[in-house]
């Protein structure tokens, strides 16, 4: 028989995946309630629990989440039956493959009674694991766990809530509340999400939260759904799904699985993603592994808090004064940005270095900074000398990039090195790291969301993760085409998504900017909203337009990257308190 504390000692636990989505997908499935089948088709409800094991799960749900009287069954008569059925289903489709957990849903009301009254029956059967499961808040759950262990000392309580998004259940409950509830009730020994929540959303949920004693749980949805002809549809790549999830596990979730919408083919990626990560786990540990759990970047410390990031972009000089870049960058700061990017010669003219800026605003006003780093200007012994100056002096942050061509009348004078590209510099930033030359850096990319063909853009980004860069900042959002390619980049790659958005200043700059700037586009309507007003109108119409794009990607982006256009410090600081309401 499996043993739960052992497997447990092994790694993280994988449950199935979703019972009820699954089901109905099946056109043989008889109709009314899912938990009936126990008794109307108990050969299709096997069928169902041998698919998840042989996908590779470690735990079945019993086919019972809504098994209470007046919710899927009649009475207690007809419920006794179908738990009875459902456990002898589930066991002996586990057979020694699998643990097998009684499923309990939220109850209709009474809780502490229903629960009770469905635990006993598990108990009854002899049936030793529970799972309580997208339950809106904790009523009735330490009642009904005492008397479980009570009964039965070594029996094991999981408790899941379901929570939107912004981390609140339907009854308006905190799921980050709900859970430290849990983690100090003394019988209950494992807490946390499942349902509602995207895979995505719930990995940035459960790092948000704070250290728990108890086991960690992370069961999302495949996505959200649609309904199509009056069908519920969920269709989140099961890729993609997996590595998110893989994601909540690298975060300490010790159990995880499958909620709505999954499928066993979600459940077989994620027990090979597991297996690939257990793999990394046993062998030796390795520089880069250590060197990723000592980055010191605040922006990446904060975002593994599951926090939104606001980054500025403010240009560097022209000339060697920098009072005015240090004053801006100050105000900027004080008004909320978590740092200070910096570009790399932008559209290969030659301004101050992007680096030591970077290096002057960190030491002298302790200010987080990104500096850009331009494959255009140095080759691989340049490019090696700046990275290790950044980490003698502390600057952990990078954002790597290929570089604008030197300007055409300039060529003759001067030539661009373009020795690498950006994802050559990222390989390179990281080996840098793993070989102790440097401390790590938190590594980002750009990421062209105005691109005509944004396939071939989503596909470099997906190289680039590989190389090794984790965030994305995106050029702004002027379009519902822009909008809804970073849409699509959020459901195909696994690194941070930061928003980019830029505070238009009148009809000329917005024509400039869809001109002559490459990778900006905007939209016809844009520019013509700027017609005929002056200064303070047309910062008004920006601070506006930047509040509405954010709210338009917000779902999708772990932040937000505003560029300063035209060293305007206090229009970019009214953006900034606008997007404070965003959320």
């Amino acid at each position: 028989m499996v043993n739960l504390k052992q497997r447990l000692e092994r790694g993280v636990l994988l449950f199935d995946g979703a019972t009820g989505t699954y089901a109905k997908a099946n056109p043989d499935w008889p109709e009314g309630a899912v938990e009936l089948a126990c008794i109307a088709a108990p050969e299709m409800v096997q069928e169902l629990h041998r698919a998840y094991i042989a996908a590779g799960c470690d735990a079945i749900k019993t086919n019972t989440f809504a098994a209470h009287v007046s919710l899927a069954v009649a009475d207690a008569g007809e419920q006794e039956r179908v738990v009875r059925a459902a456990v002898r289903i589930a066991s002996c489709a586990a057979g020694e493959r699998a643990l097998v957990f009684a499923d309990i849903g939220p109850a209709p009301a009474d809780a502490a009674k229903a629960y009770m009254q469905m635990a006993s029956l598990f108990l009854d059967e002899g049936v030793k694991h529970f799972l309580f499961e997208t339950l809106p808040s904790a009523e009735g759950i330490a009642e009904v766990a005492a008397m479980i262990k009570a009964r039965d000392p070594e029996a094991f309580v999981a408790v899941s809530f379901a929570s939107d998004p912004d981390g609140f259940t339907r009854l308006g409950e905190s799921a980050s509340a709900l859970i430290a509830q849990m983690d100090a009730c003394d019988d209950v020994d494992a807490a946390g999400l499942n349902c509602i929540c995207g895979a995505y959303h719930m990995r940035r949920l459960l790092a948000g939260m704070p250290p728990m004693s108890k086991l960690l749980m992370a069961m999302p949805n495949a996505g959200y759904p649609h309904v199509v002809e009056g069908r519920t549809y969920y269709d989140s790549d099961p890729v993609y799904y997996a590595q998110q999830v893989a994601l909540c596990a690298a975060q300490g979730a010790a159990i995880v699985g499958g909620c709505c919408g999954t499928t066993p083919e979600h459940i077989r990626k994620l027990a090979a993603q597991l297996r690939m990560a257990k793999a990394v786990q046993h062998t030796a540990r390795t520089q880069e592994q250590e060197a990723e759990k000592a980055c010191r970047s605040r922006i990446r410390k904060k975002l593994d808090r599951g926090e939104r990031v606001m980054l500025v972009e403010l240009d560097p000089p022209r000339d060697s004064g920098i009072e005015s870049f240090l004053s801006g960058a100050r105000a900027l700061a004080d008004a909320g940005a978590d740092a200070i990017t910096i570009a790399d010669c932008p559209i290969g003219r030659a301004r101050m270095d992007s680096s030591l800026l970077a290096c002057k605003i960190k030491r002298e006003l302790g200010i987080e900074a990104l500096p850009h780093m331009a494959c255009r200007d140095r080759n691989v012994n340049a490019t090696k000398a700046l990275l290790l100056g950044l980490s003698m002096e502390g600057v952990h942050n990078v954002l790597a990039v290929t570089g604008d061509p030197v300007p055409t009348s300039e060529r003759e004078n001067i030539k661009g090195v373009f020795q690498f590209n950006s994802r050559v510099l990222a390989r390179f930033v990281r080996s840098l790291s793993q070989s102790g030359d440097t401390e790590p850096f938190f590594l980002c990319g750009a990421l062209n969301i105005n691109a005509v063909n944004f396939d071939v853009e989503l596909a470099r980004a997906k190289d680039k993760e590989e190389c090794g860069m984790e965030a994305f900042l995106t050029q702004p959002v002027f379009s519902e085409r822009a909008a809804c390619n970073l849409e699509r980049a959020r459901d195909v790659l696994s690194g941070r998504l930061i928003g980019g958005l830029f505070p238009v200043v009148s009809e000329k700059n917005a024509r400039f900017l869809h001109s002559e700037v490459a990778g900006i586009t905007l939209d016809e309507r844009i520019i013509e909203a700027y017609r005929g007003l002056d200064r303070a109108q047309s910062e008004r119409l920006a601070v506006q337009l930047c509040r509405d794009a954010a709210k338009r990607i917000d779902p999708f982006v772990d932040g937000f990257y505003i560029m300063t256009p035209f060293q305007r410090v206090q229009l970019v600081c009214s953006v900034m308190e606008a997007l404070a309401a965003v959320r």
